[in-house]
């Protein structure tokens, strides 16, 4: 990734340049617990847009922003209406003049491929409705702090194969882990992720395997992933996907089939009692607090090599 380039997805990156950007992310969490971060991004601003609610998204941005000397500016959703009062490229066009960076938390993936598209500064996807890979960047942080490494481990990921689901898998199997979604049928993997993934894992000597039984997915794995049941914009499916997903709750018998030391992971808003229990959320085997902190470490990687 050089100066002036996009984060879309971590299926745009190469294994080398994921590595890089884990690598910086270590090093500057380290930095920021001995005292704090070099102002790298002094006198530098992001623009955030954002077009749904957030909590960890703006917050992390705006004090990694902060932590390497920049600025960050909140955009809520009514005042662009992206794609409404004002077209998206005539958004990126006009905050290329303002800022050095934008990051968007958008609805469609299209909306976040066109501003990247005329933007003239670097763009981050802070979320869309294909992937969300500044969650995966955290997400392969966290495994990578607790394990040491990510080539060569199992990862299940149980529940809806959603965007969170898409950037854990690319980046999973980029890294050549061994990567298993349990999903109910209909609730699977898209076609064209699974594809792409699949060629990532025979290239990096990791595997994609997906199936429907949630016990034969963690069976011996390392790490358990889950995500809610009805992401937002979902919510007309919230009643059908409710009767649908109890079965692949992460609950302490299923981590129980997992290996002793294994750690579970969510990217919250968790619904509690649904798709997870407190029993496992606030247990010892949670990583959730971990990973949501590494949300801001993870992102500082990609603004000080995007912006720096």
């Amino acid at each position: 990734m050089q100066a002036h380039k996009h984060f879309l997805s971590l299926a745009d990156l190469t294994p080398a340049e994921l590595s890089k950007l884990l690598d910086l992310a270590v090093e500057l969490k380290r930095e920021w617990k001995a005292g704090g971060n070099a102002p790298v991004l002094k006198n530098k601003t992001l623009a955030m847009v954002f077009t749904k609610p957030s909590l960890r998204t703006r917050v992390s941005f705006e004090m990694a922003m902060r932590h390497l000397g920049g600025h960050a500016l909140y955009i809520a959703p009514d005042e662009i209406q992206l794609g409404k009062r004002e077209s998206v490229p005539d958004v990126a066009r006009v905050l290329s003049r303002y800022v050095d960076g934008i990051m968007a938390r958008v609805f469609a993936h299209a909306d976040v491929v066109a501003l990247a598209q005329y933007a003239r500064v670097p763009v981050i996807n802070g979320l869309s409705d294909y992937t969300h890979p500044c969650q995966g960047l955290a997400d392969l942080l966290t495994i990578l702090e607790y394990k040491g490494a990510i080539k060569g481990l199992t990862i299940a990921y149980v529940g809806d194969a959603n965007n969170v689901a898409n950037s854990l898998v690319f980046g999973a199997t980029l890294l050549g882990a061994h990567v298993r979604v349990g999903a109910p049928d209909g609730y699977q993997l898209r076609h064209d992720v699974a594809a792409r993934a699949a060629t990532f894992a025979q290239a990096g000597g990791g595997s994609l395997t997906q199936m429907t039984d949630p016990q034969e997915a963690v069976r011996g794995a390392d790490a358990i992933y889950t995500d809610v049941w009805t992401s937002m914009g979902q919510e007309a499916e919230a009643a059908r996907r409710a009767q649908v997903f109890p079965p692949y709750q992460v609950n302490q018998a299923l981590v129980a089939l997992a290996r002793k030391d294994a750690i579970v992971l969510h990217c919250l808003p968790a619904h509690r009692g649904q798709e997870i229990t407190d029993e496992v959320a606030d247990g010892p085997q949670s990583a959730l607090w971990d990973q949501a902190e590494n949300r801001m470490h993870a992102q500082k990687a990609v603004l000080a090599t995007l912006m720096g």
